[in-house]
C-alpha cells in the first residue's frame, strides 16, 4: 500500500499503472518485492515537495514494514518490529521552479526519466516470468497423455519429449510431427522430464495461452509420479486477449499471434509454442494490458 500527498499528478498517474488508487493517494497492489522497489525508486525521483509512504508484507513478527519520505517522521527498529517515529523539525520553505524555460526543460527530463524507468520495469517483468505449453495424446485429462514439455524464459528454454505406453494417434502425429517411433527413441521418463520442469521453473510465476488445459495435465502427472504438484501463480493470457482484443474472428493461439505480428516457426511443438506465448505476453506488459 501507498499514500501519497501533495505530489505531482503525473506521479499519481504512473502508479495507477501499477496499482488501484482505492482513495484519493491511497493505492494498492499485488506486485513483486522488485517492481516494489522500483516503483519506490520512481516516488523517490519524482515527489518533488509531496510526502509518500509505502507499507509492504515481510518477514518481521508484524508480517509488513513501511519507510516513509516524511521529514516530521522517522522509521525505526525495536527488537525486529518497526515503529514510526514523530520528530521535531523545523518548518521549511517550499523550493520553487524558475523561468518557464527551465521548468519546459525540467519536464522534458523527467518524462525522458520516467520512460526509462517505465522500460527498466518492463525488462524486470518479462524476465520474472516463465511461459508453458504442453502436447498432449488427446483432450481427455483422465486417459491421455503428455508426449512433450515447452517452457520458455526470457534468455532460455526448456523443451523435453515423454515417452508414452500408448500409441500416438494419427491426428496428432500429422499436427505435432511426433510419432510414438521418436518418443521411444528421444523421450525420457516422465518423472524426469516434470522434476526438470520443476526446477527450471523455479519460483516464477507462470503464463500461458489456454493453460487450464496444461495445468490439468500437469497436476495428474505430478500426482501419478507421487510429487507436489507446481504452487507457482499461473496467469492464463486467453481473458486477456479476450477483454483487449474483442473484434478478433477467433482466438485460437494462431489468430492472436498473427494479430500481434509474432512469428511461431513450429506451431504444436510445446518449445516453439512457448516461446511465442512468452513475447505475447512481453507484448501485453508493454502495452500495459497484463500485470504478473
Amino acid at each position: 500500500m501507498i499514500t501519497l500527498t501533495k505530489v505531482p499528478n503525473s506521479l499519481r498517474g504512473d502508479l495507477t499503472k501499477w496499482c488501484q488508487e482505492i482513495q484519493t493517494g491511497v493505492y494498492v497492489g499485488n506486485v513483486s518485492a522488485k517492481i516494489r522497489d522500483g516503483l519506490w525508486d520512481r516516488i523517490m525521483r519524482d515527489i518533488g515537495n509531496g510526502q509518500a509512504t509505502m507499507a509492504y508484507n515481510t518477514n518481521n513478527e508484524l508480517g509488513y514494514t513501511f519507510k516513509t519520505t516524511r521529514s516530521d517522521r522517522d522509521v525505526i527498529d525495536y527488537d525486529g518490529i518497526p515503529l514510526m517515529m514523530h520528530l521535531v523539525v523545523p518548518n521549511k520553505a517550499v523550493k520553487h521552479g524558475f523561468s518557464d524555460a527551465a521548468k519546459l526543460h525540467k519536464a522534458k527530463v523527467m518524462s525522458h526519466k520516467r520512460l526509462e524507468v517505465t522500460d527498466k520495469l518492463e525488462k524486470v517483468l518479462s524476465e520474472s516470468v516463465v511461459s508453458l505449453d504442453i502436447e498432449t495424446t488427446g483432450l481427455d485429462v483422465t486417459k491421455d497423455q503428455i508426449i512433450a514439455i515447452g517452457a520458455a524464459k526470457k534468455n532460455s528454454c526448456f523443451y523435453s519429449l515423454i515417452k508414452s505406453n500408448t500409441i500416438v494417434p494419427k491426428k496428432i502425429s500429422d499436427l505435432t510431427g511426433l510419432t510414438s517411433t521418436i518418443l521411444s527413441d528421444e523421450g525420457v521418463d516422465l518423472r524426469v522430464a516434470l522434476v526438470q520442469l520443476k526446477k527450471f521453473i523455479g519460483s516464477l510465476p507462470i503464463v500461458g495461452y489456454n493453460v487450464h488445459f496444461d495445468e490439468a495435465f500437469l497436476e495428474r502427472g505430478y500426482k501419478d509420479i507421487q510429487e507436489p504438484c507446481l504452487s507457482n501463480k499461473i496467469v492464463d493470457l486467453m481473458p486477456v486477449i479476450k477483454k483487449t482484443n474483442k473484434f478478433l474472428d477467433n482466438y485460437r493461439l494462431k489468430t492472436v499471434l498473427e494479430d500481434y505480428k509474432i512469428s511461431n516457426r513450429h506451431p504444436h511443438r510445446a518449445d516453439s509454442d512457448a516461446k511465442a506465448t512468452l513475447e505475447l505476453a512481453i507484448q501485453l506488459i508493454k502495452k500495459q494490458n497484463l500485470n504478473i
